[in-house]
């Protein structure tokens, strides 16, 4: 029997990258999965590369949306057995040089439509559901170039962890967090100039102990753990950074 045989999983911003290799892993492992991408450009390009797997667009910063997101998986499959939120954008500038825009952007996308989401979505999962958070490492340490509004949207997500999961705890939900550190994803050339990647890129390889940036197969690995294995777990952090916080 697969660890998640019968469940139903949501699963944001799973077009590319490590939603799109945690969707493929629960798949594999017998869950009904229905994942979101943020156009529908990205969901047609999405799915051919997820076959069987339902790909939806919803705007994962926008409150209405998150609720009629919610009110589909529901029409649809009754409940939401397991959440994953990891839509997410990320930007880097100088203070100097941020605007009310690009600061709005990444708390609406990382921040307020997390938390909107799981308002609405909590109400229609079973007593002993999962939810995993992908949040970073940003969030905890401090110090990345630019990373001013990315770092805290991020702080504010691993709180969500810790909050949600201690007013779920009487229903038996357990809410935790997965926080990678870099991971090779098409983020990267969505949210970074050509510049600004090859100087992440290269300065990731410089400041993690293991001497290289992630995979986001090796995080879909982490988050799959959380939502299925990690059942006397909740509240908890888990860093996928090869030992950047830590060491």
């Amino acid at each position: 029997m697969a660890k998640l045989d019968g469940k139903i999983a949501l699963i944001t911003g799973g077009t590319t990258g490590i939603g799109f290799e945690t969707a493929l892993l629960f798949q594999q492992e017998g869950a009904t999965v229905i994942v979101t991408g943020s156009s529908q450009k990205s969901v047609d390009a999405a799915k051919p590369g997820l076959p069987g797997i339902e790909v939806v667009v919803s705007n994962a910063g926008d409150v209405a949306a998150t609720k009629a997101l919610v009110d589909q998986v529901q029409a649809k499959h009754g409940r939401i057995d397991v959440l994953v939120i990891n839509a997410g954008v990320a930007g880097f500038k100088p203070v100097a040089e941020i605007d009310e825009a690009f600061f709005d952007r990444q708390f609406d996308i990382n921040v307020k439509g997390p938390f909107f989401l799981l308002k609405h979505a909590t109400p229609i999962m079973p007593d002993g559901s999962a939810i995993v958070l992908t949040s970073s490492v940003a969030g905890v340490a401090g110090g990345l170039p630019g990373g001013t509004v990315y770092g805290a949207t991020k702080a504010a997500l691993r709180n969500f962890g810790r909050t949600f999961a201690k007013e779920l705890m009487a229903r038996g939900i357990r809410v935790n967090t997965v926080s990678p550190g870099p991971v090779g994803t098409p983020l990267l050339d969505k949210d970074f100039t050509p510049e600004q990647k090859e100087a992440f890129v290269t300065g990731s390889k410089t400041r993690i102990p293991m001497g290289r940036m992630g995979e986001p197969e090796e995080v879909a690995k982490a988050i799959l753990y959380m939502a299925v294995d990690a059942t006397f777990t909740t509240a908890a952090e888990l860093f996928v950074d090869g030992g950047l916080v830590s060491l």
